[in-house]
């Protein structure tokens, strides 16, 4: 395909189309559109601009947690009374003042509102399986077959900084195979990190092999260069040409860092962008590098101080995780980033500003979950859940696939997937005062007969937080987080309910496979047993509550319009978020 093949006027009115369905349905999930219900049409909803201009008509259902679920095939637009195209650009402008995203991150927000249109064409241009043949698609298959990014998010491909060849060559649903390049960097402008028993020489010689370090060490004698003093570091492509080789072009004339090119296999990219699955040598590990491009409401590089204590975070709750008797018995458990590396050696660090310029040059290393897989077991992104085939091409979902798929009553299936992955996290939340980030794409689900027997957490070091006072080693002290009491639940309520359940439940319900109803009450069905199966956590239970009658809405689309450049502050998360009242709990 050509960089433009895809860019043509019916594949731009398909992805227009999906995309402002989808910017209806979340933008009044999050209440800052309110449609108007029709009375003369059951079901039918109207939505003006604030100037009165434009109308958008459309019919729509609306299940629990206000999940809009909105007939595609359904939405029109007019203009001043006369019938017009559906743009997502426009439609955001007509509704800017209703948005509350600020007038000069307008046109920032704008382009990743095309750059997510121009993706969305891109993939329906290409042949790819439907969900009736994911059913059997290998690990790295499904993963790139994945079409939407972000259920909850709009802009959610914007890739910031990738040019059209780059898209071919890095995005995920490209399925490309990457050959990641590799520095050396000077061990005395750098940290290593690494896990319990893991010491640097095992490590490069387990993820590079003795033949690769022996030829890179003779090339760093050859420019006279002594390979002791250096460390192995990997980095994408794209910033090596587009970030290291201008923007530190005199660390690298001064041999600080020098180019080694090319590791050995080769890797896939992961929905993330910048994580790396090793598909020539699946049993090594994934690999995160820096990538400096502006994504869903961030620039994706790696802080080295940051890292630094990535992998004795990852041992400190990969040990509580693994002794658990709950979480053992639910199959749940985790892939540890076991090493982490940063160079620091640039000018940027010698400033005394802080900028994204010192995250430019690290990565880490993350274990894979195909050595752990049983016979009859295959692996899947939790994201494909919420996969499914273009509205107009039948729109069926994979995750109804998988139902169907399995011969077991629905509700069954729920329980099984709920039991693997709601389980465990309510149990970390209540027994340990442990929360993550379990979002689609962080979790790795094991399947056996197309059935959910288990889930493998991952994206660790970043995104998980002790709420309480536990004891916490010094170096894993940083996951510490002061969140108040009435909002801890939310890492459920907001991060589990709303973030994935809901959409899982809209499109069951939506294929007339589970009703939301009944998949809202085998949500409450698992907490339930789990409050039976533990009184010793009755305090916990009633403290958290996370039955209660309403829980406060926090808001993911509000955080980007308000800032597109940075959503939350990361190093203090809770206050960054954005509330719009309460939502009914289902599970009430």
């Amino acid at each position: 395909m050509t960089y433009d093949e895809h860019l043509t006027p019916e594949l731009m009115a398909r992805a227009q189309r999906h995309l402002v369905t989808k910017a209806i349905a979340e933008f009044s999930h999050e209440r800052m559109l309110s449609p108007a219900p029709s009375a003369e049409e059951a079901g039918r909803f109207a939505l003006a601009s604030p100037d009165g201009r434009t109308c958008y008509s459309f019919t729509a259902r609306v299940l629990p947690l206000e999940h809009w679920v909105v007939d595609e095939a359904s939405l029109t637009r007019t203009v001043d009374g006369a019938p017009a195209e559906l743009d997502a650009q426009d439609f955001v402008a007509e509704m800017a003042p209703l948005l509350g995203i600020p007038d000069r991150l307008l046109p920032l927000y704008s382009e990743e509102l095309a750059a997510t249109l121009a993706a969305a064409a891109w993939k329906l241009a290409r042949p790819r399986p439907t969900v009736e043949e994911l059913l059997d698609a290998g690990y790295q298959e499904i993963e790139a077959a994945m079409t939407e990014g972000h259920p909850g998010f709009v802009a959610n491909n914007g890739r910031i900084g990738f040019g059209a060849d780059d898209y071919a060559a890095y995005a995920p649903e490209a399925g490309s195979d990457v050959r990641l390049l590799w520095l050396a960097v000077r061990k005395d402008q750098s940290r290593l990190s690494l896990a319990a028993g893991l010491d640097e020489e095992t490590h490069y010689r387990r993820e590079l092999g003795e033949e690769t370090l022996a030829g890179w060490r003779e090339r760093l004698r050859a420019l006279g260069l002594e390979p002791d003093a250096y460390r192995f570091l990997p980095l994408h492509p794209w910033q090596w040409v587009n970030k290291v080789a201008i923007s530190f072009a005199p660390s690298v004339a001064r041999r600080d860092v020098v180019l080694l090119g090319e590791g050995p296999g080769a890797f896939r990219a992961q929905q993330s962008i910048r994580t790396f699955f090793p598909s020539h040598h699946p049993e090594r590990s994934y690999v995160k590098t820096a990538l400096a491009i502006q994504n869903m409401g961030f620039l994706r590089g790696l802080s080295p101080a940051y890292m630094g204590p990535t992998p004795a975070i990852n041992d400190w709750v990969g040990d509580l995780v693994a002794g658990d008797r709950t979480l053992a018995g639910c199959g749940f458990t985790m892939l540890r980033e076991h090493a982490a590396i940063g160079w620091t050696g640039d000018a940027f660090h010698r400033l005394e500003v802080p900028s994204a310029h010192r995250k430019m040059v690290a990565a880490l290393w993350r274990e894979s979950p195909v050595p752990a897989l049983a016979p009859g077991e295959r692996l899947a992104t939790m994201a494909s859940l919420l996969h499914r085939d273009p509205v107009d091409e039948g729109g069926g979902s994979y995750v109804a696939a998988l139902v169907r798929a399995s011969g077991l009553d629905p509700a069954a299936w729920v329980r099984s997937w709920l039991r693997a992955y709601l389980r465990p996290l309510v149990h970390c939340l209540l027994a340990h005062d442990l929360v993550f980030m379990p979002h689609g794409e962080n979790l790795v689900l094991v399947l056996r007969d197309h059935v959910v027997v288990r889930a493998i957490m991952k994206d660790v070091g970043e995104e998980v937080a002790v709420l309480g006072d536990a004891e916490l080693p010094a170096e894993v002290e940083r996951i510490r987080a002061q969140v108040p009491v009435d909002e801890q639940s939310l890492a459920i309520h907001t991060d589990v309910f709303d973030g994935v359940l809901r959409h899982v439940a809209g499109l069951l319900d939506e294929e007339g496979v589970l009703p939301a109803e009944e998949f809202w009450a085998e949500v409450r069905r698992c907490l339930d047993e789990h409050a039976a199966d533990h009184p010793e956590l009755a305090e916990a239970v009633a403290r958290h509550d996370l039955t209660r009658p309403r829980f406060r809405h926090s808001c993911l689309n509000r955080l980007q319009l308000r800032n597109t450049l940075q959503m939350v502050d990361l190093t203090d998360q809770a206050q960054s978020l954005i509330f719009a009242g309460t939502l009914a709990n289902p599970v009430a």
